[in-house]
Order: C-alpha cells, then structure tokens, then sequence
C-alpha cells in the first residue's frame, strides 16, 4: 500500500472532468423529438393540466437529463476510483465479465463492481451481479485455487448500516472511498477538485440546453398543437401509444 497524493486526484480530474461535461452536451446534442416525447407518459402531463408546449418539452427534456446524466458522472466516477485505487493498491480495470475493480490487500484479491448510489437495481439486477461474481471467483482459481477472493459492491455515495450481504460486502459512500484509498475522508476531500471549471462548463451547457428547449418546442408545436394553439392530445397519445 502506498500512501494517495491528493494533488494526483486533482491533476486527474482537471485533466479528465471535460470528459463527463463534454458527454452531456453530446447527449444533448444526439437527443431527437420523437424519442423522448414516446419514453414519457402523456396521461401524466393531461393529468397535471400542463398546457403550453415549452412545459412538455421541459418535462421530457429534464427527465432525460436527470436520467443520463447519473449515468454519465456514475461512469466518470468509476474512472476516478480505478486510477485512485492504482495509486494505492496498483489496482486495475478488471477483464473479467460483470467486474470493474481488481485490486490485492493483505493477501486477498479483492473483485469490485462499482455503482454511483446505493439504490442502484432491482432484484434481478442484483442476482446477476452476484451470478458475476461467482463466475468470477471461478475464473480467478482456475489459475490459483487458493487464491482469497472478497466481492464487493462499490457505490460512489450513499449509506448502508448493514455491508455484509452474505455472497458479498457493500460499500457506500465514506467506506467505499476508505476501501479503495486506504484514506477515511478522501469522500470529502475529492468534492472541491470536482469544481474545476465548473462554471465555464455549466455554461456551455446552458447555452446547448436553451437551444434544445427552443428548438423541439418548435418541432412539438408544428406536430402537435392545433391552429389555435392547443395542445392537440388525442394526436400526441396516438404518436405515443397508438399502433
């Protein structure tokens, strides 16, 4: 075990937090109409008397926002923890099916899935990633039978008071952070680097996000508002739901 340099963890993210901003404009950018308009439920928007085009296309917008964005920082997050754990373990992106983490400490070879938040899946999901972790166990004793093999899932952020699950520990938050750095408050210490050009970067997509907003609420009104400029519903929920 080596000891982390938080100045590392910062070059690292002032080098690579364009990466995660870059990816919401480009997400942005590849959004079209008809994709979001049939993902959403027109019901719900009738139900809650919306009435003007420009709040629909805000709804489904910011839905689609919200939704990808966790995606994208849980993706550039598990970048940082990788790159982390290297400095201090020489831990690597793992090869194996269904694993992101393999790092040795203290003669066990740790396997790691990692996830943005504790709330992550349902219980298919996670009776898969537990089926990866055995299949991966299998495959890391084919070549060493006696080989010390913990499993664990990883979230960014988040608490679990119980992280023994039997097949598998979770960790959240300050313990995955402290799993993987052997540092208690690098959980804190990682938040101001994460500012790095912020607002710069939130402007740029400001500027993408108002010219989406404006450009399918142009497309919404020429498809789906009436002459008058009502919402034309029965045409909407047939573009959504109809055969």
């Amino acid at each position: 075990m080596k000891q982390l340099n938080l100045k590392d963890v910062s070059l690292y993210v002032e080098e690579n937090i364009g990466i995660f901003h870059q990816k919401r404009i480009q997400s942005l950018d590849r959004l079209k109409l008809s994709q979001v308009i049939k993902r959403k439920n027109p019901y719900l928007f009738k139900a809650k008397n919306v009435l003007t085009a420009e709040q629909i296309i805000k709804g489904l917008v910011d839905a689609h926002i919200s939704s990808n964005e966790e995606t994208i920082f849980g993706d550039w997050l598990e970048g940082l923890a990788i790159f982390i754990n290297d400095k201090v373990y020489n831990g690597r992106k793992s090869g194996i099916t269904g694993i992101d983490l393999e790092f040795d400490n203290n003669s066990i070879r740790n396997i790691v899935t990692i996830k943005s938040g504790p709330n992550w899946g349902n219980s298919s999901q996670i009776a898969k990633m537990v089926t990866d972790f055995k299949t991966a166990k299998k495959t890391l004793r084919t070549s060493n039978s006696q080989l010390n093999i913990v499993a664990v899932n990883g979230c960014c952020y988040g608490k679990d008071s119980k992280p023994d699950k039997g097949d598998y520990f979770k960790y959240c938050g300050q313990r995955f952070w402290e799993f993987i750095s052997g540092n208690n408050e690098l959980f804190t210490e990682i938040i101001e680097p994460l500012g790095h050009n912020a607002k710069e970067k939130n402007d740029d997509f400001a500027r993408s996000y108002a010219q989406m907003i404006n450009k399918f609420t142009k497309e919404f009104s020429n498809s789906f508002c009436r002459d008058t400029g009502e919402i034309d519903w029965e045409g909407l929920v047939r573009f959504n739901s109809g055969i």
